[in-house]
């Protein structure tokens, strides 16, 4: 698979950990990650945003492995976030869980389906 970033130098530069595009040519393999929420497999939902972030993204990669893929084969992610002032935090938890891999990213301020989670994350892999 070939996996580009790209960032035109027409277009506004990304702050933070990830780029503004990425082209994928010759994969074998494209997997659709529904939003996963902040609710483990007890369906339990920790109260802070760090402890939810935590646990929609290991329901993220929970799919990713249960797809024989790894979080370097992420190529977009787009998050929810309840809370404006959750922002940075999401971003420190984004880059602990992804270390140096930067997919094309987005960030929305929405309500979610449950008024008490704080987080949802959607993605797409390929390899």
């Amino acid at each position: 698979m070939i996996n580009t970033p790209i960032s035109a130098a027409a277009g506004g530069q990304p702050e933070g950990s990830y780029v503004q595009a990425r082209s994928i040519s010759d994969f074998t393999q494209l997997l659709f990650i529904s939003g996963q929420v902040p609710v483990d497999r007890d369906g339990v939902a920790p109260r802070s945003f760090e402890q939810q972030a935590d646990v929609a993204w290991a329901n993220v990669l929970a799919q990713l492995e249960a797809a024989a893929m790894a979080p370097t084969d992420l190529v977009k992610v787009t998050t929810y976030l309840a809370r404006r002032s959750d922002k940075t935090l999401n971003r420190e938890v984004r880059e602990r869980i992804l270390g140096d891999h930067m997919p094309a990213l987005t960030v929305v301020i929405a309500e979610i389906f449950d008024d008490d989670w704080l987080v949802e994350i959607e993605a797409i892999a390929a390899k």
